[in-house]
C-alpha cells in the first residue's frame, strides 16, 4: 500500500506543472474560439476538413501529433538509438493513429449517448465517462502496456517478463493518475468545443502529453536497468 500511495504521489507531482500548461493551452484555444469572432474562419475550416474526411483525418492527424512530432523530438535530444529508428518511428505513427481512431469514435459516441450540446451537464457526463470508465477500463492499460513493450525493445520475451503484479498496481495506476491530472480538466475543455472541434483540441494537448509520456517512460526504464 505504501508502493501505491508513493507511486500515486509521484505522478501527481511530475504530471501537475506539465497538466496546467497543457490546460492552460486547451483554454486559451476555447476562449479564442467563443470570444475572438474573427478566429471562427480558422475553426470552421478545420472542423470542415475534420467532417469531410472522417475517420481518415483522425488517423493522419492523431498520428502526426500524438505520433510523429513527438517522435522528432526525441529524436532531436537523442532519446532515440539510431539502431531503434525506424521500429520506434512505426511505433509512434501507428499506435497514434489507431488511437485517432478509437479517440473519435467515443466522442461520436459519447454524442449519440449524451447529446451533442456545450451544456455543463452534458460536458460533467461525457468527462466523467471518458475519465472513470473508458481510462481505466482500456485507455490506461493500454497505454501502459504499448509503452513498455517499446521500453523493452520490442522484445516479447523481456515484455512478458516484466508483466508482473507490480506492474498492473504500479505502472498502470501511474499511468492512470498521469491521464487524470492532464485530462480531466483537459477533457472538461475539449468537450465544451463544438462535436467537430473536439478532436482537433485533443489532438493539440495530446502532442505535448505524449511527449511528457514518452520521457517519463524512457527514465523509468533507465532507472530499472540501473537497479
Amino acid at each position: 500500500m505504501s508502493r501505491l500511495l508513493k507511486r500515486c504521489a509521484q505522478g501527481v507531482r511530475v504530471n501537475i506543472v506539465p497538466g496546467l500548461v497543457l490546460q492552460s493551452i486547451a483554454c486559451v484555444v476555447v476562449g479564442v474560439y467563443y470570444f475572438v469572432p474573427e478566429a471562427r474562419g480558422a475553426y470552421d475550416w478545420i472542423a470542415k476538413v475534420k467532417v469531410d474526411y472522417g475517420y481518415w483525418y483522425s488517423a493522419v492527424t492523431t498520428g502526426v501529433f500524438g505520433g510523429l512530432v513527438p517522435f522528432l523530438y526525441l529524436v532531436s535530444v537523442g532519446k532515440v538509438e539510431r539502431s531503434d529508428f525506424w521500429a520506434v518511428g512505426i511505433f509512434f505513427l501507428g499506435a497514434w493513429s489507431w488511437k485517432g481512431i478509437e479517440i473519435d469514435f467515443l466522442y461520436r459516441m459519447q454524442a449519440i449517448l449524451f447529446g451533442s450540446d456545450n451544456q455543463a451537464l452534458t460536458v460533467l457526463k461525457k468527462v466523467l465517462f471518458d475519465q472513470f470508465v473508458f481510462c481505466p477500463i482500456w485507455s490506461a492499460p493500454v497505454t501502459a502496456l504499448l509503452y513498455r513493450w517499446k521500453d523493452c525493445g520490442f522484445s516479447w520475451r523481456r515484455f512478458k517478463r516484466e508483466l508482473d503484479r507490480d506492474f498492473f498496481l504500479l505502472e498502470v495506476l501511474g499511468v492512470l493518475v498521469a491521464i487524470w491530472v492532464v485530462w480531466i480538466p483537459g477533457t472538461a475543455f475539449i468537450y465544451s468545443m463544438p462535436s467537430s472541434l473536439q478532436l482537433p483540441l485533443f489532438q493539440l494537448v495530446l502532442c505535448f502529453f505524449v511527449l511528457l509520456v514518452s520521457v517519463i517512460g524512457k527514465k523509468r526504464v533507465e532507472e530499472v536497468a540501473v537497479a
